[in-house]
């Protein structure tokens, strides 16, 4: 059987240069040095996009516009229904725009153009669960607290949020995000990557047509340095929410924690899947296979780390390699292509070091390995890579390689899989594979991570929420959690009558 299944550069025609700008207060403009950042596809090695390269004046402007709006309550005030409706037709602009979308998404990413198109769409729900969640809003209240006393307890969105995205999911993560912050009341600022900026671009267009004000939402074009720094120490900011690498995360932090700023960090990940010789052995390698090279591995949820019982451990791998080799990579603006490119030449030679690092330090390299050339088309591709012989204190079973490479370790009793899980710096996500219910609710107890999926991977809606625990992060995503992120709380005590005992008392 051939390595794997390539499909070459479909030759078709590419769509003219796209410029982007920033979007503050209502108005798109360039920027104040009339700087421009240009974006080369990864996979197909044109120019795809010139964009605004932001400044700190420009990122200063969008905060002081989305601080006016949110004082004088032109969003932050509206009723409940009024913030839905805007949201709701944002939804529906998205839905009829998810062709360019994912187009443009698919040149910028290197990602599968039918993968785009289901990430686009997908966010559009994500802006409709959002809508629905504006006007389910409530607090408390307490009247058991004496007969002359009622309290209530407000929800109050917490003011202006700087939101800054990553290159990976750039449309699909800024949707965790953006409707959840606006359908709290809040007014943002959005800072997306600067390999990545079309989709978020595109967006100011279709809040406007949806009628949302002016300044509620401000995007900004550029890099962390001077854009994204400036939105995470201005001082008109109340909150930060970024997703992207644990040490960017916590550089944020750091920075947020002068002034007290609420952060919420979704970060990196290094999510286990865990396979017991009970489980459906074909779903489960399908699952592992999806699981790796979804997005070329450059997925935070990647569920790389392989932990299979001993006794299954020879079959199991050679399960992942013959399915691997069913799995087409190669040309992204082909409906059939399910993984394409890696997103800079920098990350490819990242993710090679590891595995050539991996091979050093005595682990096998079951399949692939190496630069992949696709024919017709650029040299940013990595072969799809299984790795066994794997140590639990390597680093290639630690670190996050964030490319399409699979570690295999192995274990013998349920204990030492919880715990070879356990031992990792991060929590994001964790797998299991069995058909005992009993060893799948144990596991899903014990186990370190903000998400577990149980006979399944990557399985994902709306309501659920979405964020990890140790270094993957702090506070949730989407979802009635997600959205209560977005949130100040302040009880508010009336009393009834004037009942009071006065504290001073007349002499």
């Amino acid at each position: 059987m051939a390595e794997m299944t390539l499909i070459s550069a479909t030759g078709g025609a590419l769509p003219a240069v796209r410029v982007n700008r920033h979007w503050i207060d209502g108005q798109m403009t360039a920027a104040s040095d009339n700087g421009l950042t240009e974006r080369v596809s990864p996979a197909h090695g044109v120019v795809v996009s010139h964009s605004a390269r932001g400044t700190a004046e420009d990122a200063a402007a969008a905060v002081q516009a989305a601080r006016r709006a949110f004082d004088d309550g032109r969003w932050s005030r509206l009723a409940a229904r009024e913030r839905a409706a805007v949201l709701l037709r944002v939804a529906d602009l998205i839905g009829d725009q998810v062709n360019e979308m994912a187009l443009i998404e698919t040149l910028e990413t290197g990602k599968p153009i039918s993968q785009a198109r289901g990430e686009i769409a997908g966010a559009a729900d994500l802006w409709r669960h959002a809508a629905a969640l504006a006007r389910t809003v409530e607090g408390d209240s307490l009247n058991g607290l004496g007969p002359d006393i009622l309290a209530t307890v407000l929800k109050e969105p917490i003011g202006v949020v700087s939101i800054i995205t990553p290159w990976n999911f750039p449309f699909w993560i800024l949707s965790q995000k953006l409707p959840f912050a606006l359908a709290a009341g809040c007014t943002c600022v959005v800072k997306p990557s600067e390999f990545t900026p079309s989709t978020t671009a595109m967006l100011g267009a279709l809040l406007e047509k949806a009628g949302l004000p002016q300044g509620v939402v401000n995007i900004v074009l550029g890099h962390g340095h001077p854009v994204g720094s400036t939105m995470t120490t201005h001082p008109m900011v109340d909150m930060i929410t970024f997703t992207g690498s644990t040490a960017v995360g916590k550089l944020i932090s750091h920075t947020a924690a002068d002034r007290l700023k609420k952060v919420a960090l979704e970060l990196g990940g290094k999510n286990p899947q865990v396979i017991f010789p009970d489980a459906d052995l074909d779903s489960a390698a399908d699952a592992v296979v999806f699981g790796t090279y979804f997005n070329a591995g450059q997925c935070c949820n990647a569920g790389s780390r392989i932990i299979v019982h001993a006794d299954i451990a020879q079959d199991f791998v050679a399960r992942l390699v013959a399915l691997t080799q069913q799995v087409t990579f190669g040309d992204p603006l082909d409906p059939a292509t399910q993984v394409g490119a890696i997103v800079t030449p920098e990350h490819l030679a990242r993710i090679d070091a590891s595995v050539q690092a991996a091979q050093a330090a005595g682990a096998r390299i079951a399949l692939g390995g190496g630069l992949l050339q696709v024919p017709g088309l650029g040299q940013q591709f990595y072969r799809p890579t299984i790795v066994t012989d794997v140590a639990p204190d390597m680093a290639i079973a630690r670190d996050e390689v964030f490319g399409p490479v699979l570690t295999v370790l192995t274990f013998e009793t349920f204990e030492q899989a919880l715990s070879l899980c356990n031992d990792a710096e991060y929590g994001l996500s964790a797998g299991i594979w069995s058909s005992d219910v009993h060893t799948c609710l144990a596991f899903a107890r014990g186990v370190q991570a903000g998400t577990v999926w149980t006979n399944t991977w990557m399985d994902g809606f709306p309501e659920l929420a979405f964020g990890g625990v140790k270094q993957s992060g702090q506070g949730r995503e989407i979802g009635r959690y997600g959205l209560e992120e977005f949130f100040e709380i302040k009880s508010v005590v009336m009393r009834i009558g004037r009942t009071r005992t006065n504290w001073v008392r007349p002499r």
